[in-house]
């Protein structure tokens, strides 16, 4: 089994000084079955970029930073993705709100043979907001009417893996975050999520959710209003092009 970690990163100088990317490296670094971790910068405007180069390149073999302009974190997730070497691919959030530990759970999964594995924070999202829990109810609502994935508990959880083929035959059939239109994108992309696991519905394919570990990180790129309602605006889209035969 070959893997591929990726890392989306914008901004994120204050979780690289808490030693994340360490805690990452030493997961990663002498366990085989990890070939690289690729950090995918979105255009950072702070010292992010600097930080992984000076103290993360030198120290961990397996690491490569991929330098993005600031299109959002869908772009950086399938950026990461095309740029793979591993047959597998596993993505998580950068501030390890997931230990990175719990990819033994996805890993596991991709061993017996599901091709999407996702990681479900529905029975503990510690110290979540109560505002953040309420939006969550209403986006399974939501999205229940609007594009099915109602037999899913959680699309959003920043911790997801996937056979690197199913992935890149996914993301060719995009539209919303077709990666060939040059939109920029919000730093959460929210509605990535939705689409891809919406197309991998239409292609038949079977959605395997796990349950893991999960806290509450505070984190300024996320705006719980402004995101909510791009999310919105995502699934209109994406309910359009269904509407209008552009998912074939």
């Amino acid at each position: 089994m070959k893997i591929s970690l990726i890392i989306p990163c914008y901004n994120e100088e204050s979780n690289l000084q808490k030693g994340v990317l360490d805690k990452i490296g030493r997961y990663a670094q002498n366990d085989s079955r990890f070939i690289e971790v690729l950090v995918v910068d979105d255009g950072s405007t702070d010292r992010s970029k600097n930080i992984v180069k000076k103290f993360y390149l030198p120290g961990y073999s397996k690491f490569k930073l991929i330098e993005n302009p600031h299109r959002g974190k869908a772009f950086a997730v399938i950026t990461g993705i095309k740029e793979a070497k591993g047959k597998y691919i596993i993505f998580s959030d950068i501030d390890l709100a997931t230990p990175i530990e719990e990819a033994e759970k996805l890993i596991e999964q991709l061993g017996e043979g599901s091709k999407i594995v996702i990681g479900s924070r529905s029975s503990q999202r510690k110290g979540a907001p109560f505002l953040r829990k309420l939006m969550a109810v209403g986006l399974i609502m939501v999205r229940g009417l609007f594009i099915g994935l109602g037999n899913i508990k959680d699309t959003q959880c920043g911790f997801k893996a996937f056979e690197r083929k199913t992935a890149l035959k996914i993301i060719d059939k995009l539209q919303v975050f077709n990666p060939e239109r040059k939109t920029k994108g919000s730093s959460v992309s929210a509605g990535f999520d939705l689409e891809f696991l919406f197309l991998a519905k239409r292609l038949g394919l079977t959605i395997k959710e796990v349950p893991v570990t999960w806290r509450h990180v505070e984190t300024k790129n996320v705006n719980f209003i402004k995101d909510s309602l791009e999310t919105l605006k995502d699934l209109l889209k994406i309910k359009t092009n269904h509407l209008m035969g552009k998912y074939k």
